[in-house]
Parts: C-alpha cells; structure tokens; sequence
C-alpha cells in the first residue's frame, strides 16, 4: 500500500500551506502532488511558489498559474455576480503586479497534466479537467461529460481540484476525486484541507483538515488593500 497527498487551490496562502505540509509529513507519506492554483487572493503568492519549488512537489497548472504566468487579462474564473468578477479582476491584477519574474517563469513552465502509475492503477492529475484548466467538473457533473473524459484520457484515477470543494465520486468503476482546497476552501469549514489516498487492494480516500491562524491571513489580505470578501472567505470557508 502507498499513501499519497494532493494538495490544491492555495491560492497565496503560505500560512494554510505549511500546515498542511506539516501534517502530511507526520503522517509519513510518500509522495506530495499539487492541482494547481498557487496565487490569487491572498497576499503571498511568491511564499507559496518558492515553498513548492524548494520541496519539489510536482505541480499542474492552474487557471490562475496561467493567468498570472502569462500576464493574462483574465484569470478563467466563474464568477457568480458582478461584484464577484470585479473583485477576481482586483485580485488578478495586484497578483500579477507582486509575483516575481522568475515566480512568473516558474508559472509558466508548469505541465498541465502529471500521470502516476501505481498498483496497476493510471492515475492522471489536472486543475480543472483533462479538457480545460477553468473547466469545473463537480459531484453532479453530467454522466456523459465523465464518460467522454474517461473514454479519452483512459484514466483509472481522475484527481483536480478548481471548484474548492472536495469529493470522491465512482463512476463506472472509476473515480473521480477533487482535493478541495488548502487556503481558500468553500465547503464551510476555515480549516485548510487537503486529500490522502491509501492505495492498494482497495482505494482509500480521507480529506484530512488542518487548522491554521486565518485571523493572521484574513488580517494580511486587508493590509494588502484586496476585497474585505477575501478575508471574510478566509475565516468562514464560505462561498
């Protein structure tokens, strides 16, 4: 058996980053991967980058990653009302004022898939779906959207993240598994949270959640002069 980490949408949050790390290592496990999603929203993206490249933990591309790698106008998100699109567009531009060049660069350069074998399992690993980085695949995703993802990429385990909302879902003998998010979860718990799949004869999956100090984010996301939502999100873990 082998335990593996995901980790996901951390979106500047180094604080929520480091506890999960913390944890994930007392709980002795082999291998760390991340679903993308870096930067955006909270103050700290270039803490979070170089926390992720100085572990050397295999990471996707996120829509955000690519949005601020590329310079992009837009960040490929679904906001739900005006207010929300005019905050997503403050957030992406002070982002990618502060991300530094060679953070940028790394950005830039990250796969928008990883595949692992293991246990005869092929597991493949994307942001949003194997089709779209920004494409949102959740628990009520259409039966046919899954089957045409599957019949494509030939996957036995399908892992994202993007909606922040973490599920494991069994489709046709295959699973679809989001690992929510670590610093910026909207499933109504504050706590950073991340997945930990047992694999072996049979697939185990836990979504542990780690407490972390949100007041201290929410506080810098204030000081940063970026949307009051943002901190409100931080300390409620609510959409």
């Amino acid at each position: 058996m082998r335990k593996l980490a995901l980790i996901a949408d951390i979106h500047g949050n180094h604080l929520a980053l480091k506890a999960v790390l913390d944890d994930i290592r007392k709980r002795g496990v082999g291998g760390v991967y991340c679903l993308g999603d870096l930067v955006g929203y909270a103050p700290f993206p270039n803490e979070v980058i170089e926390i992720i490249r100085r572990e050397h933990i295999p990471t996707v591309m996120g829509n955000y990653d690519d949005g601020v790698g590329f310079v992009r106008f837009v960040c490929g998100c679904d906001f739900p009302n005006e207010e929300a699109r005019l905050a997503g567009e403050q957030s992406l531009s002070w982002t990618k004022a502060h991300v530094a060049e060679e953070n940028k660069e790394f950005l830039r350069r990250l796969p928008k898939e990883i595949w692992i074998e293991n246990e005869g399992n092929k597991i493949l690993l994307v942001h949003g779906s194997p089709r779209a980085l920004n494409e949102y695949i959740k628990e009520d995703t259409a039966e046919e959207t899954l089957d045409d993802i599957f019949q494509q990429t030939g996957a036995d385990i399908l892992c994202v993240g993007h909606t922040h909302k973490p599920f494991h879902r069994i489709f046709n003998g295959r699973h679809i598994i989001n690992a929510g998010s670590v610093g910026r979860p909207k499933h109504g718990d504050p706590n950073a949270l991340y997945c930990l799949l047992t694999i072996g004869e049979q697939l185990q999956i836990e979504f542990p959640k780690v407490s972390y100090d949100t007041e201290a984010v929410a506080r810098a996301i204030l000081g940063a002069g970026l949307p009051a939502a943002f901190a409100d999100q931080v300390r409620t873990g609510k959409d």
